[in-house]
């Protein structure tokens, strides 16, 4: 398994704010199966970071195109980076 770790920044477009719901409802999913670690807005909600827990960066992107967040374009990816946490 690897570890990564996912910065997106959002921009005001309603559409996310609509999104939400089903975003978190998603995540929430992930978080049951083991695949996501943690993950949150900052706090003046310009965006957000997750850390994930998958086989490979392929199964992130997977990841990535079922979030409801990306069918309205609702962030930017900043960075996506392998991860090696040692504590």
């Amino acid at each position: 398994m690897a570890r990564f770790v996912l910065q997106m920044a959002f921009d005001g477009d309603p559409r996310r704010l609509e999104a939400r719901p089903a975003h978190r409802e998603h995540l929430r999913r992930l978080k049951e199966q083991g695949r996501l670690v943690t993950a949150g807005p900052w706090a003046d909600d310009s965006g957000a970071l997750h850390v994930y827990e998958v086989a490979d960066e392929a199964e992130l992107r997977e990841i990535l195109r079922e979030d409801p967040y990306t069918a309205v374009n609702g962030y930017e990816i900043v960075s996506l980076r392998e991860w090696t946490p040692i504590m």
